[in-house]
């Protein structure tokens, strides 16, 4: 008798330990383009994300009294609405607890649908106003949207540069037209004259027709809603035949991606990018060069909001006590407040960033740098 007592409190104790050091696994999806002509922002994205799970699986992250472990659901929607759409199914399909992305307006506008009817919170960059104006509770925008870089935008070319004349050039895409629409917007309501409107795709590389049109306008600055891959060539063309103005854009050619096309042409480029200027700060200027130590290329625009939307995601964890569960994940992010490496993180109604910082850049000795 006394031996199949001993026996019982032994086996008790053996496996009272695995039960507390057991570890939960938490997903956390990501939907951006990691192929095609904006994979190097999909990319940057999902290392700022990688790097953030990196640090909360080091520092044995607690909820519940539980520990976790998290990963990295990332997947590839090409920049492409259809293949976005598809991703968002799979995403909401699997165990992951909150989504980071889309990068694209043109993808997140449809997939956020989807996420929507599941209940599923997504933190996206995409900048678009169109995508927090469609009435859902589950849209936490991570970035300024294109009302504040493009407004930024239009009065930096008054104010900063001076310029009396700009123009305008779209891709058409929902970023593309979106960004230029709130630029237009605001240059007209500040005495800009819009001396014309030209359009584009986002797979062009031949810009000289436009660019020859715009020369005879004179304007003193291009603004271009669209992207690096197509302002890069863009820029090049425009030096080619010597037109003078300066080129504006928003965060969709605020990297050194744009210079990488570009070459050495690339002073005379100003542009737009949500958040505070990263090198400003001493958590910054670690983040900056931990990237560059660990993935061995230079951050291009929004990794380190994509590092905090998952300190988000996992704060909103802790605090709800939960690993399971979407709708309290949403319900605590809107009324969250948190200071990350980007900024302060707080959301209105609609699910916009609440006074969003918004920085200008241009080129400097090919180093992309707060003007």
């Amino acid at each position: 008798m006394r031996s199949f007592r001993k026996l019982v409190l032994i086996c008790g104790l053996s496996i009272v330990p695995g039960w507390v050091l057991a570890d939960t696994t938490v997903t956390i999806g990501l939907s951006g383009p990691l192929t095609g002509g904006e994979a190097g922002s999909g990319k940057d994205n999902e290392n700022g994300a990688r790097l953030a799970v990196q640090d909360l699986n080091a520092k044995s992250f607690m909820v519940s009294g539980q520990k976790v472990t998290f990963k990295l659901d990332s997947e590839d929607d090409q920049g492409d609405p259809k293949v976005g759409v598809q991703v968002a199914q799979k995403l909401v399909d699997s165990d992951a607890i909150a989504i980071l992305g889309p990068n694209n307006s043109g993808v997140a506008i449809p997939a956020s649908r989807i996420f929507s009817s599941a209940g599923v919170a997504i933190l996206p960059v995409a900048s678009n106003p169109a995508l927090t104006a469609q009435g859902f509770n589950d849209i936490f925008r991570i970035g300024a949207s294109d009302a504040q870089l493009g407004g930024a935008m239009a009065d930096f070319a008054k104010n900063v540069l001076k310029a009396q004349q700009v123009a305008v050039v779209d891709d058409r895409t929902a970023y593309g037209q979106g960004i230029a629409d709130q630029f237009l917007q605001e240059a007209k309501k500040i005495g800009l004259n819009v001396v014309a409107q030209e359009y584009t795709n986002s797979k062009a590389v031949d810009f000289k027709a436009i660019l020859s049109t715009l020369k005879t306008k004179n304007p003193d600055a291009v603004f271009y809603g669209g992207y690096s891959a197509q302002a890069g060539p863009m820029l090049k063309q425009m030096h080619e035949i010597a037109m003078r103005s300066a080129l504006l854009g928003g965060d969709g050619i605020c990297s050194v991606e744009l210079q990488q096309l570009a070459g050495d042409v690339s002073s005379g480029v100003f542009c737009a990018q949500g958040g505070s200027a990263l090198d400003k700060t001493e958590a910054g200027r670690a983040f900056i060069q931990r990237y560059k130590s660990t993935y061995h290329i230079d951050m291009l625009v929004y990794a380190p909001n994509f590092y905090d939307g998952a300190m988000l995601i996992a704060k909103a964890m802790q605090a709800t006590g939960t690993t399971t569960d979407r709708a309290k994940i949403r319900a605590y992010l809107a009324n969250v407040e948190y200071d990350g490496l980007a900024g302060h993180y707080s959301f209105d109604a609609n699910g916009n960033l609440k006074g969003a910082p918004t920085t200008i850049y241009t080129f400097r000795n090919s180093q992309l740098v707060p003007d």
